[in-house]
């Protein structure tokens, strides 16, 4: 019996010709009734998959049809359902942002990668840091900072000048982006169970956004981070080709 498959593509052509292509050869189903998801095209659209999908049963098998592809694996269209079957799972935790706006209201969202904190305007933003309830940082003039996941740690994190962390690691990455003041301060390495949070001071003055997986949401005066245990997705690789070998594998690149 073959494997129900629902085949996602970005807008790019060439991931819907290769969509095109493959439905030509394996079927296609509706996520909904899917027992395997292949997304095919760069990292941010298997981010989008796995946030679309992430109500649903089904693991997430990407192929590159985009530009670096950390989270996917090569394109290739013969002998998929044999790749399929033979694939290793990395099963990973978003981060859910609780942000606190200027005008009183509160926005939620959920990261893979990272919730990074943005300036706004022209002038530096200016961040206080609190980790379970405890101020740890009391002023951290910067252009940014941010909280991300090991999956994450090697995108905005890693540009960041922030550590790579392994996939099974239960930490989480707190990395500054820019720091003025302290100088040079590039961050600290949390316990998953962490709850950070960031208080923005001078928020008029020094406007704040505040982006989970690429989701902005502006003019914010706090914002709290924490892993979501109940959420979670199954993210499909080559056999040796998965998370944990490319995390090490970046560190040497």
């Amino acid at each position: 019996m073959s494997l129900k498959i629902a085949f996602m593509a970005s807008r790019a052509p060439v991931a819907q010709t290769a969509r095109a292509a493959l439905i030509g050869t394996y079927g296609d189903v509706a996520p909904e009734a899917a027992e395997i998801i292949v997304a095919l095209g760069g990292d941010g659209f298997m981010l989008q998959t796995l946030h679309d999908t992430q109500s649903l049963s089904a693991p997430v098998y990407g192929m590159n049809r985009g530009t670096i592809g950390f989270l996917m694996n090569a394109y290739g269209e013969s002998d998929l359902i044999a790749r399929l079957e033979a694939a290793e799972t990395a099963v990973i935790n978003p981060l859910v942002m609780e942000a606190t706006h200027l005008d009183g209201s509160i926005s939620k969202a959920l990261a893979i990668n990272e919730v990074s904190l943005l300036r706004a305007g022209p002038q530096a933003a200016k961040l206080q840091i609190s980790v379970d309830g405890r101020l740890r940082l009391q002023e951290l003039v910067c252009d940014g900072a941010l909280v991300a996941t090991p999956a994450g740690s090697t995108a905005y994190n890693y540009s960041a000048h922030g550590p790579i962390l392994p996939i099974g690691a239960d930490v989480l990455a707190l990395t500054a982006m820019s720091a003025f003041r302290p100088r040079r301060w590039r961050g600290a390495l949390l316990p998953k169970k962490a709850v950070v949070r960031f208080d923005v001071l001078e928020a008029e003055k020094r406007p704040v956004m505040a982006d989970a997986d690429g989701h902005s949401h502006r003019d914010v005066v706090a914002v709290e981070i924490r892993s979501e245990p109940s959420v979670s997705h199954t993210i499909l690789f080559d056999p040796g080709h998965g998370l944990e070998e490319r995390l090490i594998r970046e560190q040497f690149t």
